[in-house]
């Protein structure tokens, strides 16, 4: 009788007592469990399917939280009321953590004020590990977000999800257009950021563009591009930072932390002063990027907004396509 009604799939990515509480959520949608109905008991469930106690009574605990299961000492747990309202159950996949994710995660969690549960999972750009936690999630939330990252093809994958319960996160690419999204314009944000600059930037004699490529957007290049050919400005693309000799009156334009700071290392060691014949951008903005070398000049999308509009996207099911707002911040280092 256990699995008729619980069921624990050992290979999906979902938590145990997630999967026992849609077990039994799914029994009161299907109505195979009506009101008054006994559920299996907790030492049944641990036995038939290996789980420790204390998972089967987290589920449980939240399920007597949320009233839809009481107790009876001595007897069981039996089904309090079918009349539940649908709950939403977020699936959210980033590419990677790190503090500008974080804070758009918290953001998330903030504006959704409780109304929904929220699983987050990453892929660390491993295609692999993207196409499992995808199949594995399909069928067991009521939303799912998903950063595409640079994957080519993932609207095949994607499309195995009901269209009407995914929200794309970060990147529109071309083959995600049918779906809702909160994105950067990486291409337009940067070429703007740099004409809002255009005063500050006309002083350097060159622009180097540091982008390591692979997870990073290209669109980044083509507008750096524009704006370069567009103002006549000399400019070079360079994948790494590493045997570059810096000159006076150059500004560089970093994607990654790691070669921002050595950078100002750099500069430090051959006494050049920043923001005034040395130029350093960052992109992303993070509270450190206030205070290191007095303050480092970023171009940033706002994550915090970014959550925001995600969350206000999937409690009303708006459909639209929102580009996030981005903007440079101009510090000490231009």
């Amino acid at each position: 009788m256990t699995k008729q009604i619980i069921q624990i799939d050992p290979k999906s990515s979902l938590p145990k007592y997630r999967q026992i509480i849609n077990s039994v959520l799914l029994g009161i949608e299907r109505k195979t469990l009506k009101k008054g109905d006994k559920v299996p008991s907790i030492n049944q469930i641990c036995a038939d399917y290996g789980l420790s106690r204390d998972t089967v009574m987290l589920a449980f605990s939240e399920l007597k939280t949320k009233k839809i299961l009481h107790s009876q000492p001595g007897k069981g747990y039996y089904i309090l009321t079918t009349e539940i309202q649908p709950e939403e159950n977020i699936f959210v996949l980033f590419d990677e953590l790190n503090t500008f994710k974080e804070d758009l995660y918290n953001s998330l969690l903030l504006n959704l004020k409780g109304k929904a549960n929220v699983d987050i999972y990453f892929h660390h750009f491993n295609y692999k590990v993207f196409k499992n936690l995808i199949n594995d999630s399909i069928g067991n939330f009521t939303s799912y977000v998903i950063m595409p990252a640079t994957f080519e093809n993932s609207n095949i994958l994607i499309s195995k999800i009901p269209r009407e319960r995914v929200f794309i996160l970060d990147r529109l690419k071309p083959d995600l257009k049918i779906y809702p999204a909160v994105y950067q314009d990486f291409e337009n944000d940067f070429y703007e950021a740099l004409t809002e600059g255009y005063e500050l930037l006309k002083k350097y004699r060159k622009l180097i563009f540091v982008n390591q490529g692979a997870k990073e957007p290209q669109e980044r290049v083509k507008g750096f591009e524009r704006f370069c050919i567009q103002h006549n400005i000399n400019y070079q693309v360079v994948k790494s930072a590493e045997g570059l000799r810096p000159e006076l009156y150059e500004a560089y334009f970093f994607t990654s932390d790691r070669d921002m700071v050595e950078m100002v290392k750099k500069a430090k060691e051959y006494k050049f002063k920043l923001g005034k014949k040395f130029g350093i951008v960052s992109f992303n903005d993070t509270m450190l990027k206030e205070v290191v070398a007095g303050g480092i000049t970023t171009i940033s999308t706002d994550f915090t907004e970014m959550g925001k509009t995600l969350a206000d996207m999937v409690l009303t099911r708006n459909t639209s396509q929102v580009r996030n707002p981005a903007k440079l911040i101009v510090r000490h280092s231009l």
